[in-house]
């Protein structure tokens, strides 16, 4: 039984914690990374509520770009697996695979994590590792160990775990992850099939061994209104972040009251205020820096970490020398890498030698970044949502 990308989704919890702490009885429980970041909860309690499920309802964990660090403490080192990540001497960060006997068969669990998902990782936390090939490092685990059944966890993506599959013969089950695809259905690729759960704490994917190999399947938890009373200190853990969450923040305008939110709209909203706000040429932003949920009339504590979850911090960034005179070469560059990009101009136009960005876009993908002044990426979603303008002088710059 496999998760993936649950994003510390713990609004209403009970039905995922109750349905894995009762199938551990019957199934290997594990998951496929991104357990950490992505809401609320995780942004103020800084992921010991997640650490402390992960230890108690987990046999096997992969790790993500997102809460990397997390997999590197105590707690869950000794529940991770990875084949393809080493430290800079060539020594693996985690152990290779976790076997078990599953149905009378001998199956060794390992993972992989993908280049585009490793690149993700913000650069400090990933400065003292290296990535291996995932395929021929797989191929080679395989070669060296004897298991009946190969089991692969993988933060790669799906297109990506199709590609795996198939340069990997004997594998059994790729569980996928990463993707953020809405592509459920088990697929047949090589020897193995390849699954991805609901993301978000909503399901898992399960795979069953028959007479005829492995079958894959993807299930909803079903629903719970309480958890095992082993779990019952962490429930409250997590409602006292909940009333914390409820705290409001200001009436939202009306251009996104009561409705689902549109990153595009906000985010080209943002970078447009942000770009008055500090006089730079340009403000240059990738949308999976936001994420989107559905609001009502007033902005809480709650719904603002929930659009912006990872704390990014706006920084000025040089810009490498070869887009200077080609920014639709950076945007492509940086769209391939970070998803669809929002700027301010748009179109950016020719000559541009510094931008207004996150810090995770200017370290990972562009030039030296500085501070700028300390902002905060959610400042800006927050002023922008409530009409919160007083600040401008009246579109007056900052200084």
């Amino acid at each position: 039984m496999a998760t993936t990308d649950v994003h510390s989704a713990l609004e209403n919890p009970s039905p995922m914690l109750a349905h894995l702490h009762h199938s551990r009885a019957r199934y290997l429980v594990a998951d496929c990374g991104d357990w950490f970041e992505g809401s609320g909860y995780y942004a103020l309690g800084g992921g010991m509520v997640e650490q402390r499920l992960l230890s108690s309802l987990y046999d096997v964990i992969a790790p993500g770009n997102h809460g990397w660090r997390h997999h590197l403490a105590t707690a869950l080192r000794p529940l991770t697996v990875c084949a393809n990540v080493t430290d800079p001497t060539g020594n693996l960060l985690w152990r290779p695979l976790h076997e078990a006997v599953v149905a009378g068969q001998q199956v060794a669990v390992t993972a992989v994590i993908g280049e585009q998902a490793f690149a993700a990782i913000p650069a400090d936390e990933r400065a003292d590792a290296r990535l291996l090939d995932p395929a021929e490092t797989l191929r080679q685990l395989m070669g060296s160990h004897r298991a009946d059944a190969w089991i692969v966890l993988s933060h790669s993506g799906y297109d990506h775990d199709l590609h795996l599959a198939e340069a990997c013969p004997g594998v059994d089950v790729v569980f996928a992850g990463h993707c953020h695809s809405d592509h459920y259905e088990p697929t047949a690729a090589g020897t193995a099939s390849v699954v991805k759960g609901y993301e978000l704490g909503v399901g898992y994917a399960l795979a069953t061994p028959t007479s005829h190999g492995w079958q894959a399947s993807v299930h909803r938890f079903p629903y719970a209104e309480q958890v095992p009373a082993s779990l019952e200190a962490i429930m409250m853990r997590i409602e006292r972040l909940r009333r914390r969450l409820a705290e409001p923040l200001g009436p939202l305008t009306k251009a996104f009251r009561d409705r689902p939110l549109s990153r595009t709209a906000l985010l080209t909203a943002v970078a447009a205020d942000l770009r008055l706000i500090s006089g730079a040429d340009a403000v240059v932003l990738n949308q999976p820096c936001l994420r989107t949920t559905d609001l009502g009339s007033e902005l809480t504590m709650g719904d603002l970490l929930t659009i912006e979850p990872f704390g990014n911090q706006l920084t000025t960034a040089a810009i490498p020398t070869r887009f200077t005179d080609d920014p639709a070469l950076m945007l492509a560059m940086l769209t391939d890498r970070a998803g669809p990009i929002i700027t301010d101009p748009a179109p950016l136009q020719p000559g541009l030698r510094r931008v207004l960005t996150t810090r995770y876009l200017a370290t990972n993908f562009l030039g030296p970044a500085d501070p700028h002044a300390g902002l905060r990426l959610a400042e800006v979603v927050q002023r922008v949502l409530t009409g919160d303008y007083s600040d401008r002088q009246k579109g007056r710059r900052r200084p």
